[in-house]
């Protein structure tokens, strides 16, 4: 019986890779440039599984082109908005996605961001790499403490979690988050955090405020000019979610008119262009979507797409699957 043809969009981490080709006849991407449309749609007549990443744009007009040969898309990552998943469930495709071993790199990634915006550790870095760094002064690039301050987190899942136990027990900051459904006081007291009733009640007491709720229509631009408005006076944005969540434009415009002192993004609403107005802000620090990229992550994430897959052409549920 011949082995199902899988495409692997990306470059992925040489195991994985490895794992991919022992098990099934694989398609590599060893130029590790991003497919287009006409290419992803021709992939789904020509494959029995697609492996596609947050690179990938996989809308519904993708999925009309009839007939499709794609049984499963094998998604590398936890969010998946760049996928159309009802386009996909109502032509028969299987989604699956990798959650859990990218939570404890991407709420480090957030702590970064947190600490390098409120010590202007990125302006910092650009003063002395270029050689304007003209000695110390007891002015020079002051900026906030962290220690005992209040960070509210919008979505509380794995990540959301991780990152309030690094807050509270590392920083001895105060915690309050709002997420969409109620979580237990006593889970929630594991990791110093409070629940509030709505995201205003989050960003009314916040000195940061750190976003870890999924993307997708129903959180587009949830981070919008008002919102952005309702945040305390010289508070910080963090952002390793989705570049959607954030109304970029209205970041930009707030961050110009001083109404929040500063911001933190690892994600952008259209990867890879970072507007150029955040580029030059010396309150941005802005990284480029690096939430899960260590070697331990991004190969236990390859991984688990191979078991989600493997699980599917076995004729198993894949332990994975979101449609």
């Amino acid at each position: 019986m011949p082995r199902p043809r899988i495409l692997v969009t990306r470059r992925w981490p040489h195991a994985v890779e490895a794992m991919l080709s022992e098990r099934f006849d694989v398609t590599l991407n060893p130029r590790d440039v991003a497919l287009g449309a006409a290419e992803l749609g021709k992939a789904l007549r020509d494959y029995d599984a697609v492996l596609p990443t947050v690179s990938d744009k996989l809308p519904a007009a993708l999925f009309e082109a009839a007939p499709l040969r794609t049984r499963i898309l094998g998604n590398f990552g936890v969010g998946f908005n760049h996928i159309d998943i009802a386009a996909a469930k109502a032509h028969g495709i299987a989604v699956t996605n990798t959650p859990g071993v990218l939570t404890d790199c991407t709420a480090d990634i957030a702590m970064l961001l947190l600490l390098s915006v409120a010590r202007r550790g990125g302006e910092g870095e650009r003063q002395a790499r270029s050689g304007n760094w003209v000695g110390w002064s007891p002015t020079h690039l002051v900026g906030t403490k962290v220690t005992g301050k209040m960070v509210g987190i919008i979505g509380f899942g794995r990540i959301g979690r991780a990152f309030a136990q690094r807050c509270h027990f590392g920083f001895g900051m105060d915690v309050v988050f709002y997420n969409r459904s109620a979580i237990d006081p006593h889970e929630a007291a594991r990791y110093g955090a409070e629940q509030l009733h709505t995201v205003e009640d989050v960003l009314a007491i916040s000195d940061f405020v750190s976003l870890h709720c999924p993307g997708g229509t129903e959180n587009h631009h949830l981070i919008n000019a008002s919102r952005l408005t309702a945040m305390k006076p010289g508070a910080f944005l963090i952002n390793t979610a989705r570049g959607d969540v954030v109304d970029e434009q209205a970041l930009i415009a707030a961050l110009e008119s001083g109404t929040i002192r500063g911001a933190g993004l690892d994600v952008y609403e259209a990867e890879p262009n970072v507007p150029e107005k955040l580029r030059g802000m010396e309150n941005v620090v802005v990284l480029p979507h690096l939430g899960s990229a260590t070697e331990e992550t991004r190969t236990a994430m390859g991984m688990k797409v191979v078991d989600n897959i493997t699980a599917f052409f076995d004729g198993r549920e894949p332990p994975d699957r979101v449609a």
